[in-house]
């Protein structure tokens, strides 16, 4: 399943000067969407640097909502018990 990237934020953390906020939106290729942020220690980090910081802290939470629609549109076979 293919997945793009949008960054929809990036901006000091307001309540924590020492952090970046580092916003995510997701889209599959079926239209489904999911946002999220992550607060990413600023440092000397470049700005590729904080990207790919956030995007490690939140792989896990985007590869369960991917997988989440691994069955959605599928066909339910009752007889047989299986996906067809």
């Amino acid at each position: 399943m293919s997945l793009t990237y949008k960054i929809d934020k990036f901006q000091k953390d307001p309540d924590d000067d020492t952090k970046t906020l580092v916003g995510f939106r997701i889209t599959d290729e079926a239209g489904n969407v999911f946002i999220i942020d992550k607060r990413i220690t600023t440092g000397s980090n470049s700005d590729e640097q904080l990207v790919t910081a956030a995007q490690a802290a939140g792989q896990a939470e985007i590869d369960e909502w991917a997988a989440s629609f691994a069955n959605v549109g599928k066909t339910w076979n009752p007889e047989t018990n299986s996906f067809e």
